[in-house]
This record gives C-alpha cells, sequence and structure tokens, in this order.
C-alpha cells in the first residue's frame, strides 16, 4: 500500500457543506441502533505523530452518547503490562456488546514505533500474527472494525511540529518520536506501508484531506457507513471448510486405555516426592520470571478438582491462582468469549489453573446450541492461533484432558448423590449431561483432534483409577517443567 505524496485530496462539495454536528448526530442516531443489538464498533485512529488524532477523536465521538463508547490510549507498554502476554491490555479493552471503543493508538503501536526491524524481522512477523488473530476474532464474532491512518507530508509534520512548539501544553503533546520520525521520515513512511499492506484484510482509511474539519467529514461519513452496514447486512465472515477427522477407531479417546490403575503402595510411594518437585519447580519459574498456563478439561466426574488439589499440595499459594470457570455472566457474555480468560492469565513468574477452560467455546456451549455452529466451528483456529501466541511470547501452555467412560461417570454421580459431603457437586445439569454423553464424547474427540497442536498438546489421561491419573499429571507437568526452563 503506497501512500500518497502529492497535494491533499479535496472532499466533495455535498459533503464539504455538510454540518460535522450533522454527520455527528447521524452516527449517534445509528449508534443508538446498535446498542439494541449484540454486534459493536471498533474504530483505529493511527497514524504519524502530530498528524491530528486528537482532533479527529474528539468530532468522532461528540455527539455520541458517553455511557456508551469509551476511548483507549495507548502508548509505550509499560512495567506491569510487559509481565503478561502481548494482547492481553488490548483484548480488555475490547468493545462489548452494543458500544463502540475508540482506540487512540492500538495494538500496532508497537510496530509502528520503530522502521528498523530488519535484525527482529521473526518478532515482526510474530506481531503481525497477533493483529491479524485479534481483528478477524473481533470481526467474526460481530466487531466492525474500521482503521484510520492519518497521513502527512515531511513537510507538513515540520509545520506541524513547530507550531506544536509554541503550545503551552508542548510539553505533554510532543515528544522524542515526534522528532525520530521526522528525522528519518522516508523509512517511516515505508515501514508504514509495509504495516498495512500486510494488514489490510480488514482495509485501512487513509485521510489525507485538506483541512482538519475536512478530514473529519470524511472520518464520520466512512463510520456512518460502516455502522449502516454492519447494521443491516453484519460482517463478512469467511468460513472455512474443517479437515476430515479420523476414523473412529482412531479417535483419541477411542484409543485411550481406562483400565490403567496404580496400587495404593505405588501411590503413597511417589506422591510426596513428586509433590515436592512440583512445588521447586514453581519457585524456579518465579525466580527466572517465566510464566505458566495449565488447562484442564475432561469428562464430568473425572477428578479434575482433585487433581488440581494433588499437584498444588505443596506449591508455595502466591506463586498461582486457580480460575473456576463457569457460565459466564451477562458481562462476560457481552464481550468475545475469550476476554474473560485474557483476564486471568498470569503475570511474569506466576501459574494460573483453569478448571475447565475456553474449550467450553466447542463443548459446553456447542452441545446447549449457545453459539451457532460456524462460531464454534471458527473457534478451533482462534484458540490454536491464541496458544500459539502465548508460546512464543515464551509462556507455557500445558493442557490435560481427563477421561472417564459412562458407566464409571454413572457410579460416580451415584455416589455424589449418597454421600452429604458431595452432594452440592451433583446438579441436575449433570443427570442431563449423562444422558446426552454419547454426544459429549463426539464434541470432545474432535476437539482433541483440532486443538492438540505443535504449542500446546494435550495430554490425554485416563481417569478410571484417580491416583493413578493424579501422578501422571504429576510427572508430566515435572518433565514439561523442567524441559521449559531448561530451554528458556
Amino acid at each position: 500500500m503506497k501512500l500518497p505524496t502529492g497535494s491533499r485530496e479535496k472532499i466533495s462539495d455535498s459533503l464539504s457543506d455538510t454540518k460535522r454536528s450533522h454527520l455527528g448526530e447521524e452516527f449517534a442516531a445509528l449508534h443508538r441502533e446498535l446498542q439494541e443489538t449484540e454486534q459493536s464498533m471498533l474504530v483505529i485512529i493511527d497514524g504519524w505523530e502530530s498528524s491530528g488524532k486528537g482532533f479527529l477523536l474528539k468530532d468522532l465521538t461528540r455527539e455520541l452518547d458517553p455511557k456508551h463508547y469509551e476511548v483507549a490510549v495507548f502508548d509505550a507498554v509499560d512495567q506491569h503490562d510487559m509481565g503478561y502476554p502481548y494482547l492481553r491490555r488490548f483484548m480488555r479493552q475490547t468493545p462489548k456488546a452494543g458500544q463502540i471503543m475508540f482506540y487512540d493508538r492500538s495494538f500496532y503501536y508497537d510496530l509502528m514505533s520503530d522502521y528498523d526491524w530488519d535484525q527482529s524481522p521473526e518478532h515482526f512477523e510474530h506481531l503481525i500474527e497477533d493483529i491479524q488473530f485479534i481483528e478477524h476474532a473481533l470481526n467474526d464474532d460481530g466487531t466492525r472494525i474500521v482503521k484510520f491512518f492519518l497521513h502527512q507530508t515531511e513537510e507538513e509534520m515540520q509545520e506541524n511540529i513547530q507550531e506544536l512548539e509554541a503550545d503551552d501544553y508542548r510539553h505533554v503533546r510532543l515528544s522524542e518520536r515526534d522528532y525520530y520520525q521526522l528525522e528519518n521520515y522516508s523509512a517511516f513512511k515505508e515501514h508504514f506501508e509495509r504495516i498495512m499492506e500486510e494488514t489490510d484484510d480488514i482495509p485501512w482509511h487513509v485521510l489525507y484531506t485538506k483541512g482538519k474539519k475536512n478530514q473529519s467529514r470524511h472520518a464520520l461519513q466512512i463510520c456512518l457507513n460502516e455502522l449502516k452496514d454492519l447494521l443491516e447486512n453484519g460482517n463478512k465472515v469467511e468460513i472455512e471448510s474443517l479437515p476430515a477427522l479420523p476414523s473412529q477407531e482412531e479417535l483419541p479417546l477411542s484409543k485411550l486405555d481406562l483400565t490403567q490403575t496404580i496400587s495404593d503402595e505405588a501411590y503413597d510411594a511417589q506422591l510426596d516426592e513428586l509433590q515436592e518437585r512440583a512445588g521447586e519447580l514453581l519457585y524456579q519459574v518465579y525466580l527466572e520470571g517465566q510464566s505458566v498456563i495449565v488447562a484442564y478439561e475432561g469428562t464430568d466426574a473425572a477428578g479434575k478438582g482433585g487433581n488440581i488439589e494433588r499437584l498444588t499440595r505443596q506449591m508455595d499459594p502466591r506463586g498461582y491462582d486457580v480460575a473456576t470457570v463457569s457460565a459466564p455472566d451477562k458481562n462476560e457474555l457481552a464481550h468475545h468469549y475469550l476476554w474473560r480468560f485474557y483476564r486471568d492469565f498470569p503475570s511474569r513468574g506466576r501459574m494460573t489453573i483453569f478448571d475447565r477452560s475456553w474449550y467450553g467455546r466447542v463443548l459446553v456451549e456447542r452441545m446447549e446450541s449457545l453459539t451457532p455452529e460456524a462460531r464454534w466451528q471458527a473457534a478451533y483456529e482462534e484458540i490454536n492461533q491464541m496458544e500459539h501466541n502465548l508460546v512464543h511470547q515464551g509462556i507455557l501452555v500445558l493442557k490435560y484432558f481427563i477421561a472417564i467412560d459412562k458407566e464409571e461417570q454413572l457410579e460416580r454421580f451415584k455416589a455424589r448423590a449418597e454421600d452429604p459431603d458431595k452432594q452440592h457437586k451433583l446438579t441436575d445439569e449433570d443427570w442431563r449431561n449423562h444422558e446426552k454423553f454419547d454426544d459429549y464424547l463426539t464434541a470432545m474427540n474432535e476437539m482433541l483432534v483440532r486443538t492438540s497442536t505443535n504449542d500446546a498438546p494435550w495430554v490425554i489421561v485416563s481417569g478410571t483409577s484417580k491416583k493413578y491419573a493424579r501422578l501422571t499429571v504429576l510427572k508430566d507437568f515435572i518433565k514439561q517443567l523442567e524441559d521449559y526452563l531448561e530451554h528458556e
């Protein structure tokens, strides 16, 4: 994508004669319609320093109801955010249903902050991957993304900087970044063109119009057109056909030996030593500033909770959190389904264990028809890409699936029903899900096939013997942490 080099464009006479306030009022009227839907809008304002981003932002929001839009300002990442996955601060600021979110700068900030990526082309491409992942995930979930790039010539930038130097608030409105871009204008121009070329599948709107007010009119008209199209037609979502699954006998849970067990004596002889080693390794994770995510999934009543208790028994509780995932609340439902998981991802030096996880999208949401088929099918690739991004940032992602058969599940449900101390674990939903056991088995097998990747493979464990499952997870956890810490 080439940025213009000649004179600034004129807007149409009809648009130049339209008051910005009128355009803003039309935008606000459509915004009120948006509030009655499950859709949302994200407006990204990026571009050269000193190019008038603040002026444009004020005009775009002037007539909107402030209760239903937000502005997120992104600058260089601070020490706090550096301790978390790169996309976390952006995912946490994504719009909820019915809302418009404005980004003053965005997830493009790190990419656009320097033109010299020759020394780290792999990191450049991974940032592109991160951005494409979050944009497509939001788009496919009903968020219309509008991306503006405010352009200016080198001469215009120099004039704008000189004007800002005379401003009483120059210490706020000018930074070393303005001068750095001006000094390296040609290199930055080529750099911006490269970024926009690689990320134009959700298109960029380059604003290069005469006069800031006309530029605002142009941007407001684009927002109006995009929001109207969203309300009338929804987002364009490309649905790719999924590869065929293996034959029934080759499915992961068909091949699992559910008879595996261990004697009480062998279990007692190994447990303490393994738990102590797991605790030591978590402390090493803290010392080295690494991060670990553990996701537990499995058949109902397979023993996930007891497994987590044995895994963490000798760990310092200050070093980990357990996120118990239940049905999303109203606020969580209003966001992209991955939003609440990014919220709980660990900072450097910590571990988060998820008792159930983002895989609910392709299990319970699929089984209960809570999500359209096209969306839960798309979730396989979204989840794979999210985990890939996490692993690339140096985070260890471990996934344990604990399985039992239908008969064993029924016996455990009956035992819970008869035990006053365990009756709270049994619900009407459990009995209902038991009747759908075979359908859940189909969904679980498909999940395991489609989301076991080189970045984050599934470890599938027989849970018929709870003690066998506990030792198996402990041994695998230790091995994977030792390998992870050795190579980091």
